[in-house]
Formats: structure tokens, C-alpha cells, sequence
């Protein structure tokens, strides 16, 4: 895009420049002179001038016939042949819009050495999957991922491409949208589809969680989206699904070979992973010191839980970032979550509000928690959580004695 200045119709009545935020106008001869290396294109000037002397000039792309797009594609990651459970749950949502778009399901599996792997995406889903198993293709380098994927989507022209919000899924799918110059909308959290209009209606927390904004990408294809894990339920797996794997070779040719993949080093985790975790006991400001988060620590020890927190204690330093649950947390769904000294603002329910049953503990009766909890406990978090552990202690041991 572009911006341009009328000048015919520019009467130098100063207007555009008490709106400009950046301060890129002036004044030269009773004309406004934009500097272009100031001006972001924010339009407000556009809106504010009476006399239409100022445009912004919008790049037209013609797309092809939409209606050549059929086909909803999830992008399958995996590391070491093991599909990362993302996949799954993505295959599972796009089963649903496929049926509500009449159209068919593909994943797109890249690697080496996975073709036999590609058959559990048809038990879990998918009617189509596009392998490229290449030895270049090992490791995870975002530029040889992105070349393929984009040969793939010329030849075969799916309407939209699903990925998991991971590392690898973020930083794949923007160059893919790039490259394709198409749409693509972050972090979802929810997905369905306009029946009247045909297209995807992609669900996302915008303005710090404060509203859901909908976004759609009506003129471009294919749409895209990375979508949080734990937001969705994962597919289960039906042996008795048939459907077609297409192998499509590598293009060495296309290699990067200005890149090298030379080692990957996986985290060590010494406690429950988070976002794999049955049960999760979190803590939030209420707990008001990092002495007292241990009880929230002694009763994940005694439940084999995992440790989570909301971002108020990050920010204090109580905890690392890793067991951070929201918006700008990990999102997770466990069987049971348990929120000590937690509001439940929308930044952080945004994270955990799938979970199966929530229990809340929180001195403040209408705290917004309340509204999404299956069970809440009203009272002062750190008199209830010791007697918790400890009655929880006494079952443990009873159970073992009775056993015994």
C-alpha cells in the first residue's frame, strides 16, 4: 500500500496534521507533504481531510476462481516420527468444517523415514495425506518446510490450511501466507464456518483478552490459522478408516542450503509436563508471597499433579514463565484443574477454561472464576489448602493400608 496526496484538492487547511500520531505531515507551500519514512498508513488522516485530498492507494491481487479451492488441510507436525497431539485435535475440528463445507480432510506430513507412521492421520481423520519423506526433510527447517508446502498448495489448491500454534506451526504458516500472499489469523481458539457464505469463521482473544474478535478471509485462498493446543478435543483413532496417502517427491532443487540443521536440545522437565497433565493445581495473586506457593506445590506432590500459575505471579517472580496458563500462557485441558487465589480474568480462562471440571478456591464470593467453575470452595486460600493436602495425605495412606 501506499499513500498519496492530492494536490489539487489539498487546500492546506492543516487538519491531517493534528491527527497524524506519528507527526509525518506538514505544511510545504499550504500543501501536506507526508514524510513517507514516519507514515504507517494508519488512515486517520484519510478520515479527518474534508476535501477527499488525501488516499491511500491498496494493492489489487486477482486471485483464481475461489471455487477451484476444495479441501481442509492440517499441517501434521511430528519430531522423530511422533505426531505431535496437536495434529489430532485439529484433525478432529477439521472433520467438522470439512462436513460443513462439503469437502474432503488432508494432512500434510513431511519428514523421513514417516510413511509408515502416515496412516494413523486416516485412522484419526484424515481422507487424504500429501507425504514428502526426504532425508533433507529430517529436522525442521522452516524455509525447506515452506517451499514444499507451497508447491503442494499450487498443485492441489486446498480452501484452508490448519496448524498447530507451536513454535514450529507459527513461524511455517506466516511464511506460507506470505509467500501465497493470503490470510492468516493467530492463536484461535475457536473455529466454524458461515454456512450462507461458505467461508471459515476464526475465533481469536484480541485487545488482551478483553474481546473474541472474528475473523474471516472472504477473497483470498487458502485461509489459514494456527490454533492453540488443548482447545480441542484430539480425534480418536478408528482402525476401520480408509483413505489415500499421495507420496509427492522433494524438489532438491529447492533446498536451502544456506541453513544446516546441527543439533536440537530437548528441555529436561523434571516434574509433570503442563500441558500433558491429568490434573493441575494453579495459583494466582491470592496466594500473596512466593513462600506461600509452596502449599500449592504440596498439594500437586500429593495429587501427582502438575504446578501452574497465572501471569500476576510470573510477573512476581514467584514461578518461571514455563507454568505460565492464559493468553500469553500455556493453554491446557486436564480432567481436573484447580485454581487457588485465582480472579479468572479472561486473560487466563482463555488458557484453561476446557478443562473437565474446575474447582475454584477464592475468598472473594463474586470473583469472575466462580462463573466457569464446576465446584468453588468461598475462603481464605491459605488456610484451605494445607488442610486439603492433609486430608488428602490421610486417604493416600489409608488406601495403602488397606491394601497392605
Amino acid at each position: 500500500m501506499s499513500i498519496q496526496i492530492i494536490k489539487d484538492k489539498c487546500v492546506g487547511c492543516g487538519l491531517c496534521l493534528g491527527v497524524c500520531p506519528l507527526g509525518a505531515i506538514t505544511l510545504v507551500d499550504k500543501k501536506a507533504v507526508i514524510d513517507l519514512d514516519k507514515c504507517t498508513l494508519c488512515g486517520a488522516c484519510v478520515s479527518s481531510c474534508k476535501f477527499s485530498a488525501i488516499k491511500i492507494l491498496r494493492q489489487v491481487v486477482i486471485k483464481d476462481d475461489l471455487s477451484s479451492y476444495k479441501g481442509v488441510w492440517v499441517f501434521a507436525e511430528q519430531r522423530e516420527g511422533v505426531i505431535a497431539p496437536v495434529a489430532f485435535e485439529l484433525l478432529a475440528k477439521a472433520k467438522q468444517l470439512a462436513g460443513d463445507l462439503g469437502t474432503y480432510v488432508g494432512a500434510v506430513f513431511l519428514g523421513y523415514n514417516i510413511t509408515a507412521v502416515a496412516q494413523e492421520l486416516i485412522y484419526r481423520g484424515a481422507d487424504k495425506v500429501f507425504v514428502v519423506d526426504s532425508p533433507v526433510l529430517e529436522n525442521y527447517i522452516a524455509e525447506n518446510y515452506t517451499s514444499v508446502i507451497v508447491d503442494l498448495v499450487n498443485k492441489y489448491k486446498p480452501e484452508a490450511i490448519l496448524a498447530g500454534a507451536t513454535t514450529t506451526g507459527r513461524s511455517l504458516v506466516s511464511r506460507i501466507a506470505v509467500t501465497l500472499y493470503t490470510g492468516l489469523t493467530a492463536d484461535c481458539t475457536g473455529l466454524d464456518v458461515d454456512k450462507e457464505k461458505k467461508i471459515i469463521v476464526q475465533t481469536r482473544p484480541a485487545f488482551g483478552g478483553n474481546i473474541m474478535a472474528q475473523i474471516i478471509s472472504p477473497n483470498f485462498r487458502p485461509q489459514m490459522a494456527t490454533v492453540r493446543h488443548k482447545v480441542m478435543p484430539e480425534a480418536e483413532s478408528d482402525s476401520s478408516r480408509t483413505g489415500e496417502i499421495i507420496k509427492e517427491a522433494f524438489d532438491e532443487s529447492k533446498q536451502d542450503k544456506r541453513l544446516k540443521f546441527l543439533d536440537f536440545i530437548k528441555e529436561t522437565i523434571a516434574t509433570v509436563n503442563l500441558a500433558e497433565a491429568d490434573i493441575i493445581v494453579s495459583g494466582g495473586r491470592g496466594m500473596q508471597s512466593v513462600d506461600n506457593f509452596k502449599l500449592i506445590e504440596e498439594l500437586a506432590a500429593v495429587l501427582g499433579a502438575a504446578v501452574g500459575s497465572s501471569r500476576a505471579c510470573v510477573d512476581s517472580g514467584w514461578i518461571p514463565y514455563s507454568h505460565q496458563v492464559g493468553q500469553t500462557g500455556r493453554t491446557v485441558c486436564p480432567k481436573v484443574y484447580i485454581a487457588c487465589g485465582i480472579s479468572g480474568q479472561i486473560q487466563h480462562l482463555v488458557g484453561m477454561q476446557s478443562s473437565k471440571i474446575i474447582i475454584a478456591i477464592n475468598k472473594d464470593p463474586d470473583a469472575p472464576i466462580f462463573k466457569v467453575a464446576n465446584y468453588g470452595i468461598v475462603g481464605d486460600v491459605l488456610k484451605i489448602l494445607p488442610l486439603l493436602t492433609k486430608k488428602l495425605k490421610e486417604m493416600h495412606e489409608f488406601k495403602i493400608t488397606s491394601n497392605v
